[in-house]
């Protein structure tokens, strides 16, 4: 399966994205440390959002599969850089876990997370710790 999508620079470093097959738009804009105004989610951003977002969706697809109450469930990313050559050095990954589950759903879950494509995408050079928290 493909997906296109394509981009538009837009001046002072931004640029539009759109999403062919929904027609949705984001913007992305350089980073500060990077001459930018950090108006929007850099290209680096997004990666650490879709390494997260996707970690969850898996999970979620696991879950509903599984008949899993996944209310709560949600996740923060810390993306840091390296300078030459610049690049994501390290994704720190933290996956707040809804209560109730099992020690086997415990696993099954973080399992999933931690096979996602996006995890799968990466080089082996940039790091991705990840911490599942649970409330119980």
């Amino acid at each position: 399966m493909s997906v296109r999508v394509s981009g538009k620079y837009l001046g002072g470093l931004g640029v539009e994205l759109l999403h062919g097959p929904s027609g949705a738009t984001m913007r992305t804009a350089a980073p500060v440390d990077n001459n930018g105004d950090g108006s929007s989610f850099s290209p680096t951003d997004m990666v650490a959002s879709g390494l997260g977002a996707c970690m969850l969706t898996i999970m979620a697809i696991v879950g509903e599969r599984d008949g899993l109450n996944l209310d709560g469930l949600k996740f923060s990313a810390e993306k840091h850089m390296a300078a030459d050559p610049r690049r994501i050095s390290r994704v720190d990954l933290v996956i707040d876990m809804p209560p109730g589950l099992t020690s086997g759903q415990r696993k099954k879950l973080e399992n999933a997370a931690l096979t996602c494509p996006v995890k799968n995408s990466l080089a082996a050079e940039s790091e991705t710790p990840v911490e599942f928290r649970y409330p119980d």
